[in-house]
């Protein structure tokens, strides 16, 4: 059963020597099935009035998260433990071919909320171009 959750998102990125920080805190879901623990939420878009629904998915095993994005741009980021896998990533001026490269994955949960964390670094023509923190905290509430 869905149970509604307040989620913090923050995601870290290096550059070289430049950081970035962003920040979300919205409304969403939690759902858990027999192998993963599923977060689904909705972003603004740069668009004014324009939403991207996302769902985070993790597997119980920690060995892969999904971040997938529906909306004008979409996307399917897989990061794997350990493994560099290839997507698609949409912009105005078509698509770049990204490599991911999933480090570290680890959730921790009780029956009141948890946290994800996850690492990943992504390159574009096998040149790395940015190394990825993110955090994902929520806290439940059951829906009626």
């Amino acid at each position: 059963m869905d149970k509604k959750a307040l989620i913090k998102v923050v995601g870290k990125q290096r550059f070289g020597d430049d950081k970035d920080k962003i920040e979300l805190t919205t409304i969403g879901t939690f759902e858990e099935t027999n192998d993963c623990f599923i977060l689904r939420y909705d972003e603004e878009s740069e668009a004014p009035g324009a939403r991207i629904k996302t769902t985070l998915s993790i597997s119980k095993d920690e060995k892969t998260v999904q971040l997938m994005r529906e909306g004008k741009s979409g996307s399917l980021l897989i990061i794997e433990r350990s493994k560099r896998n290839l997507c698609n990533y949409p912009t105005d001026f078509g698509d770049i071919l990204m490599g991911i490269f999933g480090k570290n994955i680890e959730h921790d949960c009780s029956e009141n909320g948890g946290k994800f964390n996850f690492d990943y670094d992504i390159d574009v023509n096998g040149a790395i171009s940015s190394q990825n923190e993110v955090e994902v905290t929520y806290k439940l509430k059951r829906l009626n």
